[in-house]
């Protein structure tokens, strides 16, 4: 299990079916792991 799968894995535990946010180089793979993860992402 990778750290973005993990901060994801952490997010659904709390219930958090919905994230904000602006997607840029360092943080895809964190992006990679909520689509994965079925995490929505809404673009800001």
């Amino acid at each position: 299990m990778t750290g973005a799968q993990l901060v994801v894995a952490a997010l659904r535990q709390q219930g958090i079916k919905t994230v904000f946010g602006y997607p840029g180089g360092a943080i895809m793979p964190i992006y990679d792991a909520l689509y994965d993860g079925g995490v929505e992402h809404i673009l800001c």
